[in-house]
Formats: C-alpha cells, structure tokens, sequence
C-alpha cells in the first residue's frame, strides 16, 4: 500500500491562517509561524470583546437612564426599584433609547416611579 505524505492538508491548513492573518504588520502576515500566533491572540481577543462588549453596552444604558432620572428630579437606584414596584418590565436598552429619544414618554415613567415609592 503506497505511503500517504500530509503536504495538501499542511498546506491548505497554513494557507487557512495565513488568509485569517491578512492585513496584519510585517512578518505577522507572510511566515505561518508568527501568522500562526498572531491568529490564536486575535481569535482571543475576539472572544473576550463579544463578552465585553454585552458589558459595555449595559454600562452605557446604565448611564444614559441615569443622567434622564437626574434631569426628572431622581437618581437611577430609586426610579428603577419604582418601576419594579409598579409591575412595568421594560428593559434597559429600551429604557436608554426612551430617554434619549422619546423624553415625555421616560417622563412619564419616571412619575410613575415617584408615585409607587410615594
């Protein structure tokens, strides 16, 4: 039985993360050996940024409800413990976009709150 040598499979795998290495800085993107490393890093970073970014997001909404109950004469802890109190289940992404686009509408909620901690 003829002997069988890997050479397609190396070369189509070490052109795989040469292809993923494109664009990167000097030798990083020709020699597969630091194409290689760079690679693994990035694929890394990738998957620590897609949990970072449901972090960040959070954070940013987590701002802009705040700095909107402030103008409404409430902090941020208040008006969301009034909102659970009055049974409203409105998450925070859609809370931030109310208080960035629709301000009579997050006023509104925000008497709400006041009148269930009442």
């Amino acid at each position: 039985m003829a002997r069988v040598k890997g050479a397609m499979m190396t070369r189509k795998r070490r052109n795989k993360i040469l292809k993923m290495a494109k664009g990167y800085w000097g030798a990083k993107s020709k020699h597969f050996k630091m194409a290689n490393e760079q690679v693994m890093k990035s694929l890394t970073y990738a998957y620590v940024g897609r949990k970072q970014k449901k972090r960040n997001f959070r954070q940013l909404w987590i701002t802009r409800i705040s700095a909107a109950c402030k103008m409404n004469g409430m902090n941020y802890s208040n008006f969301m413990h009034g909102l659970k109190l009055a049974g409203v289940e409105i998450n925070r992404k859609m809370l931030a976009e109310m208080a960035v686009n629709d301000k009579a509408a997050f006023t509104a909620l925000t008497e709400l709150s006041k009148a269930k901690l009442a």
